[in-house]
């Protein structure tokens, strides 16, 4: 099967496509700072890369955050938009787990996954590395201030792995969904009219409006 992977929880956003095990091709590019949208683009690049017709992907897989607010909705919107068009399953998985599975660090072991959530906090999730490298999740997605991040990973005895942590420098990519074989094969496809990505909290500018108007912006 051929899967097409991406992911942007940071504002580096990556494409992978993979057959089967295999990695044909990846490409990253800046989601920040550009004056164009350049996920997509890499998306065409990369099919074309690999001489691969979209009509020939078996599912798409896609990073559900936690993570930056329009990275995240404009990767999320990209593989729902490919998934309806060409009817296959979109598959999404945490990208702390494709921190971990990007990390290198493919022994046996717990691993707290970190990125930083902005306002002086980290999104973190806690993994377990099984001797024959399959990930599992221990405890799901919260924020913990970025000053106890590495005491939380202490405490969990884990080895920690993060962009701008202590521990290994790692952010998350598409090309590591190699590595999370067995968490996709029993994910659920996702609800295409319904799914979003885990943003893990509310857009910058929305809160400054909140604040501004002293009501939220949607009724929650």
């Amino acid at each position: 099967m051929i899967t097409l992977a991406l992911d942007a929880a940071t504002y580096a956003g990556s494409v992978a496509v993979l057959d089967g095990s295999t990695l044909v091709g990846e490409r990253t590019v800046a989601m920040r700072g550009r004056d164009s949208e350049a996920l997509m683009p890499a998306v065409a690049a990369v099919l074309e890369e690999c001489r691969v017709e979209a009509a020939q992907l078996g599912r798409v897989v896609c990073g559900a955050g936690p993570g930056s607010f329009t990275s995240l909705r404009i990767a999320g919107g990209i593989a729902k938009g490919i998934a309806m068009a060409i009817g296959i399953p979109l598959v999404p998985v945490s990208s702390l787990a494709l921190v971990v599975a990007s990390s290198g660090m493919h022994s046996r072991g717990r691993f707290l996954a970190a990125l930083d959530a902005l306002r002086g906090e980290h999104y973190v999730e806690l993994y377990d590395v099984a001797a024959d490298g399959d990930i599992s999740l221990l405890w799901p997605a919260r924020r913990v201030a970025s000053s106890e991040v590495e005491r939380t990973a202490e405490h969990a005895d884990a080895r920690l792995v993060g962009e701008g942590t202590t521990g290994v420098n790692s952010g998350p990519h598409a090309r590591s969904v190699v590595y999370l074989t067995k968490m996709l094969d029993s994910t659920p496809p996702a609800d295409l009219a319904r799914w979003e990505p885990a943003y893990g909290r509310l857009a910058e500018a929305q809160v400054r409006w909140e604040s501004e108007h002293g009501r939220p912006l949607v009724p929650r």
